[in-house]
């Protein structure tokens, strides 16, 4: 069974892109565009990992991710922030929240994957 990726981000072509290279790695993936958005589609589609945006309309990924992390039905889900903010104080912050990883934009794709799968393994 492949594991399943939902993608949460605010700009189209970033969902475009790691939605196509998730998928080609084997991964089934649904998307979300904001954060209330997200914790729908965590719902409903029960993913193993969330590559997750920070900055994004109604809900932030902080305030998501701390959501998830809160609820023992939705903890032990992976939660990758992806940002372009990389001071080290939201980093620290995202990984206060909960964040099994912190992925700075731009970001190597081949990084993102190998990531990804390591955390899957």
């Amino acid at each position: 069974m492949s594991h399943k990726i939902l993608i949460v981000d605010d700009e189209p072509n970033i969902v475009i892109s790691l939605e196509f290279l998730m998928k080609k790695e084997g991964f089934a993936v649904a998307v979300a565009t904001d954060g209330e958005a997200a914790l729908g589609e965590v719902a409903r589609f029960l993913p193993d990992l969330i590559l997750l945006d920070v900055m994004m309309p109604k809900k932030s990924g902080y305030e998501v991710c701390q959501q998830l992390k809160a609820d023992p039905g939705t903890a032990a889900i992976k939660v990758v922030m992806l940002t372009a903010k990389g001071r080290e104080t939201e980093v620290a912050k995202g990984m206060a929240l909960g964040a099994d990883a912190y992925v700075t934009k731009p970001f190597s794709t081949k990084d993102l994957v190998a990531l990804v799968k390591s955390l899957m393994a």
